[in-house]
């Protein structure tokens, strides 16, 4: 992830998102490029235009906190994008490295967790560890190891999101906010490169600049043996271990996602016993 100007290419990519009539500007038609010009957010931010100029351009290295937080506010920013422009603005980045490994506490607690789908993810969203009803949720895709990967790269994923763009432009977000946790992350790097390599739709989103973690979401989802499913999403930081969150999906009692779940439940108990039985078979086969 090249960093040589990132504070720049930030602010190009988030006054793009910025309707004029949105930052209380008069709107005069159409516009050469989307949103904002350099010299509407000067003067929302009541620097000069010059100065403005020279942040984008990476030749203005040391804006103030006062002027970081008047270019938030006109740029509309929300608390976990205008804490990236601090970081960016300020040259702070966390030297914490993200977990790789899953304790064995943790993973105790998500396979007790045996009504609903649960999964331990990685700062690049990896997916380090399952229970057996994530693994049925998630079991038409071809592998089921980087959420990333698995939207943008597996066709399945248009068929099991309802709203795939919504998905993906969550999911694009969410690794934004993780690449700005972890700046130097080697994982990090490697999914993005892939991926825009691969995918013109990530590269597409990935250039949005949009920092925004996942904490939580109502999903709709389309399972080739359930059907339909709404549940809804927690992300629960794992203090413990950097970067790593546990996943969690749950319906409301007595609805439809409920029953849903029962389903899965049992498709996955299903699968488990079938594994078992297979598995003193396979033993015999390979001493034979």
């Amino acid at each position: 992830m090249e960093r040589e100007n990132e504070l720049g290419d930030y602010l190009r990519a988030r006054r793009a998102a910025v309707a004029p009539a949105d930052a209380g500007l008069p709107d005069d038609g159409p516009r050469r490029v989307p949103g904002l010009r350099r010299d509407e957010v000067a003067l929302l931010a009541g620097v000069s235009t010059d100065y403005y100029i020279r942040l984008e351009q990476g030749r203005e290295r040391h804006p103030s906190e006062q002027v970081l937080r008047a270019i938030a506010g006109a740029l509309r920013l929300d608390d976990a994008a205008d804490a990236h422009l601090f970081r960016l603005g300020r040259s702070v980045f966390g030297t914490a490295v993200a977990a790789t490994t899953v304790a064995p506490e943790l993973l105790r607690l998500m396979d007790g967790m045996r009504e609903v789908p649960a999964f331990v993810v990685g700062a690049a969203q990896d997916v380090l560890a399952a229970n057996a009803m994530a693994k049925e949720l998630y079991d038409g895709f071809a592998r089921y190891d980087n959420l990333l990967r698995m939207i943008f790269l597996d066709p399945y994923a248009r068929e099991f999101y309802a709203d795939w763009d919504r998905a993906a432009r969550i999911a694009v977000g969410n690794l934004r906010a993780s690449s700005s946790q972890f700046p130097k992350d080697e994982r990090i790097e490697r999914v993005v490169g892939e991926l825009s390599v691969h995918s013109p739709a990530f590269t597409g989103l990935w250039a949005r600049y949009e920092v925004r973690p996942r904490t939580h979401e109502d999903k709709h989802f389309r399972h080739p043996r359930v059907g339909e499913i709404r549940l809804h999403f927690e992300s629960l930081a794992v203090t413990s271990a950097p970067g790593q969150h546990l996943s969690v999906y749950s319906a409301e009692p007595g609805g439809a996602g409920a029953d849903a779940l029962v389903l899965l439940r049992r498709l996955s108990e299903r699968e488990t016993a079938s594994a078992d039985r297979a598995a003193p078979a396979e033993e015999e086969e390979l001493r034979a």
